[in-house]
């Protein structure tokens, strides 16, 4: 990472946690300065636009794309916080803040201490390309979706003991965030089957055999039966509430096993690009 992109990620992680506590004095009530809504999203379109920066300069690096660990975290994070910010001018996305502005804080860190060393040299295959950008959007979507099952949970813990937390009170009511995760889910289910797809011709036209059945192929495969099984359970039975979170929850975390987990054990313990 050259000095100018360490410097604008030192910034950008100082900006988000700027935000951080901006967000967390008000909702305490002890804050200087009051919440100013169409000014914040001004400011953290300005940073968004910063982040684009620092994580596309990595990834077009030396004349291939750079898919290590850390730099495909910070832009799925990156990707997430476009999706979060461009929904914030049609949906109330209270209480989201605390985990997307630590989460970008965290990614960018950890892009700084284990970028990978994952290089992809061929760029020439339109399937390839486009089995990548699917991916990475399919997964922030994904995380999404498990951000705000998490959020359901806590306010219906809060509901039913009778105890409103500081982030329960900014929260959506509990049937918008549960419309919200699912209409999110459902995008990113598109997406991971196109995601899936394009794997396997991407695996047939650029290495000239069927894909393997490898680790991240079987729990990308689980991933997607259990979204796919939400979804049905949602049309058929009405599949709602403590039921809808853990089968979101679950296949995210298949999901993470599959995409993740894999760099993570490939490039951070064995030592493989």
């Amino acid at each position: 990472m050259t000095s100018l992109l360490l410097v604008l990620s030192l910034l950008l992680i100082l900006s988000y946690g700027a935000f951080t506590w901006h967000y967390l004095a008000n909702w305490k009530g002890s804050a200087r300065w009051p919440r100013n809504p169409r000014l914040e999203h001004s400011l953290l379109g300005l940073l968004l636009l910063v982040q684009a920066f620092v994580v596309v300069v990595p990834l077009s690096a030396s004349g291939g794309l750079s898919l290590g660990v850390g730099h495909a975290l910070s832009v799925m994070v990156w990707i997430m916080l476009l999706i979060y910010w461009t929904c914030s001018f049609f949906y109330k996305v209270e209480g989201l803040q605390l985990f997307m502005m630590p989460l970008a804080m965290a990614a960018l860190a950890f892009a700084i201490a284990f970028p990978g060393r994952h290089m992809v040299s061929d760029l020439s295959n339109p399937a390839f390309v486009l089995h990548i950008l699917v991916s990475m959007l399919a997964y922030s979507l994904f995380a999404i979706g498990a951000l705000i099952a998490v959020l359901m949970l806590i306010l219906e813990r809060a509901l039913h003991h009778r105890r409103v937390s500081m982030l329960a009170r900014q929260l959506p009511p509990l049937l918008t965030l549960e419309k919200m995760m699912f209409q999110v889910i459902a995008v990113g289910f598109l997406l991971l089957t196109l995601t899936l797809l394009t794997g396997v011709l991407f695996s047939e036209e650029v290495f000239g055999q069927a894909a393997a059945l490898t680790h991240k192929t079987v729990f990308g495969v689980i991933s997607w039966l259990i979204f796919a099984g939400l979804l049905l359970g949602r049309r058929l039975k009405g599949w709602r509430g403590k039921v809808a979170i853990r089968w979101a929850l679950a296949g995210f975390l298949s999901l993470m096993l599959a995409y993740v987990g894999s760099k993570v054990v490939l490039e951070l313990i064995l030592q493989r690009g």
